[in-house]
């Protein structure tokens, strides 16, 4: 996930769990404010009830003699009561108390805000209740919170949304720079210096850093190119002039078998030699990308060519060869390391293979990437096997000559060109290489 989508989804989350401890202390907030308003008017109430302690209505219940009755007053709504009673001589005296209560009135239940005021007149005990439905308080408290959950839910959507695009406006020189100066890069020589336009010194830095960093990758570069011109000349010339002297020894008639045999023995390893600093040169130099790779690739050409020049080898296994190449694929890359490519999984082909056996090479479409397989009828490989293929002096089998380095340069080939390497084998029933090419193939 990318991390403008990360800090988006984090800026998201921080408002959901401030909306979420919002959500959980409105009820408080809500409760304390109304029950703060309701408490100011019933003590209002009250005050005007004791104000109007002389009217002939009150005075007419004060003056009875039956502690059982009440006076109450109702509303048409219930949603207000007022309830005088007498209390025993020895209660509470001039005390206010705020409860929270249901009580049934006319056999209707509610929730009611009642105050609650014990005092004495004319040597007599009361206790005036006088109560505020909560119910309508209630419904409004469910209002509110939804209204506000509603709102704050509008809010993330479109801070988050908001976020995307400004997080994606102030990363846009970080993807920059990792499109133009790290992703298609290949070479040091292909990188661009050109600072990216950015107000962030943060990404400036990283600018200015990787452009140093790839100064010394470059240098570096040069040097290993430097070596491996030096290793090719130091070593193989020495090889050649040993060679030449071997030869030469040859031609002396005064050797004796014995060590006509022991020079033979000596030039053949010398040619080893030679093929293997060869090899390991020809791999360097693919990775260090000392190639071009501009030239349009005939692939029936390159094989008919080498199944040509191969054609003993493959008449002395008695080997069937079948070429089904029926696509014309455009693509560009290097001749010559092509050239290798194929040459070494054929002869990988026929070395392994069985007498009387047959090699397959054919091409087609899957998955939308065009491909060509090589497959032979030979010893195959174990899973082990498989997953060493690749590395450098590995042989399938001791059995067969070979220095175990053609399928690392098959390997290093394929690397360059962009060419995706499958392999499918089973023991006794032969191998397949799939080679994979991109839709789109690319150069160096």
């Amino acid at each position: 996930m990318k991390i403008k989508h990360q800090l988006a989804i984090f800026n998201a989350l921080s408002r959901l769990l401030l909306i979420l401890v919002l959500w959980l202390m409105l009820p408080v907030l809500v409760e304390k404010v109304v029950y703060n308003h309701i408490n100011k008017s019933l003590l209002e109430k009250k005050q005007k009830f004791i104000d109007h302690l002389d009217k002939e209505e009150i005075n007419d219940f004060i003056v009875r003699n039956d502690t059982s009755e009440t006076y109450a007053s109702f509303s048409t709504l219930h949603s207000e009561f007022l309830v005088l009673s007498r209390m025993p001589s020895a209660g509470k005296i001039n005390q206010t108390l705020f409860v929270t209560e249901p009580r049934i009135i006319e056999e209707e239940s509610n929730d009611y805000r009642i105050l609650q005021y014990y005092f004495k007149y004319e040597n007599e005990n009361y206790l005036l209740e006088i109560g505020n439905s909560l119910s309508e308080i209630n419904d409004l408290t469910f209002v509110i919170r939804l209204f506000f959950i509603m709102v704050l839910i509008v809010i993330v959507v479109i801070t988050f949304v908001a976020d995307t695009f400004y997080i994606e406006y102030l990363l846009k020189p970080f993807y920059k720079i990792i499109d133009t100066k790290i992703r298609h890069v290949n070479e040091p020589e292909a990188f661009d210096h050109t600072p990216i336009k950015t107000h962030s010194t943060d990404f400036q830095e990283l600018d200015t850093v990787l452009n140093q960093m790839m100064d010394r990758i470059s240098e570096l570069f040069k040097k290993e190119k430097q070596f491996i011109g030096n290793v090719s000349h130091e070593l193989l010339t020495p090889i050649a002039l040993l060679k030449n002297k071997f030869e030469n020894l040859l031609q002396n008639e005064s050797l004796n078998d014995g060590a006509v045999d022991k020079i033979v023995s000596s030039l053949s390893t010398l040619d080893l030699l030679k093929k293997i600093i060869a090899n390991l040169l020809l791999i360097s130099k693919i990775e260090n990308n000392q190639y071009e790779a501009n030239e349009v690739i005939d692939f029936d050409a390159i094989i008919t060519d080498l199944v040509s020049d191969l054609q003993d080898r493959i008449d002395d296994k008695e080997l069937s060869f079948d070429k089904k190449l029926q696509h014309h694929f455009n693509f560009k890359g290097n001749r010559t390391l092509m050239h290798i490519l194929f040459y070494n999984l054929i002869v990988n082909a026929i070395k392994y293979n069985k007498p009387l056996g047959t090699i397959e090479i054919a091409d087609g479409f899957l998955d939308g990437k065009y491909f060509i397989s090589i497959s032979d009828s030979g010893i195959g490989m174990n899973e082990k096997q498989q997953q060493n293929v690749f590395k450098r002096f590995t042989r399938v089998s001791t059995d067969q000559e070979g220095q175990g380095l053609g399928l690392a340069i098959v390997e290093s080939i394929a690397q360059f060109h962009h060419i995706a390497i499958e392999i499918s084998s089973e023991i006794n029933v032969g191998t397949t290489f799939l080679l994979f090419f991109a839709k789109e193939p690319k150069s160096n």
